[in-house]
């Protein structure tokens, strides 16, 4: 394979250690856990000069107890070569660490903005988060990367029946059936399954929506 084609989801997720990896939002991510700080930092530092050797940067976050890892390649807007080949190197020093993957803590969140007219409320949205138009897609995201981005919904006609807002919880493919059913189990119920398993339309108590996502049958997939 090119180094620069962009790969099919499913031929990623194939292609990396299941023990560690997800297609999450067109990234594939990892979170490892291990038993002290120290331990993350040095897989961090071990992470950085692999990825300066191969000349291909993850965004890595490192907190009291876990290191979290995302990859794509930003200049094709998409996964490649590239990623699976650090992928594999990764998971490799952290198993050599003795970190252990915790693939079920892997999800990203978004917020879903429906708009009628997307032009007339997208500057309002990126002026009050301080947020920014994502290099490559349509969603606007944070400055240190952090936190949900967010999308629009573009709609025909005003939906009154349903919230204006909602979030999507995109998570690995085997981990959305067990969060669905820890949803419902909580009190929510299930709006729409329709679509699953690319996602679930979920609501709490009062009507509120949630969206949990997957990469399966979507157009990259």
């Amino acid at each position: 394979m090119a180094d620069d084609e962009v790969l099919a989801h499913g031929r990623v997720a194939a292609a990396v250690d299941a023990r560690h990896w997800r297609v999450v939002l067109g990234t594939l991510r990892a979170v490892f856990t291990g038993p002290d700080f120290a331990t993350g930092a040095e897989l961090v530092q071990q992470v950085a000069e692999a990825a300066e050797a191969a000349g291909h940067h993850p965004e890595v976050l490192l907190r009291l107890g876990s290191v979290t890892v995302t990859l794509v390649s930003h200049d094709v807007g998409g996964l490649t070569a590239r990623d699976v080949a650090l992928a594999r190197t990764v998971s490799a020093l952290a198993d050599r660490l003795g970190l252990e993957g915790a693939p079920e803590r892997v999800q990203a969140v978004e917020l879903a903005v429906d708009a009628l007219d997307e032009p007339a409320v997208r500057p309002f949205w990126r002026a009050v988060l301080g947020y920014a138009d994502e290099r490559r897609g349509d969603s606007l995201v944070g400055p240190t990367g952090e936190g949900p981005s967010v999308w629009f919904q573009r709609m025909d006609a005003p939906r009154p029946q349903r919230n204006r807002l909602h979030v999507d919880v995109s998570v690995g493919e085997d981990e959305a059936p067990r969060r669905v059913a820890a949803a419902l189990a909580a009190g929510g119920r299930l709006v729409s399954d329709e679509r699953a398993p690319r996602f679930w339309v979920l609501a709490d108590a009062e009507g509120n929506e949630v969206c949990v996502c997957t990469w399966q049958g979507r157009p990259t997939s």
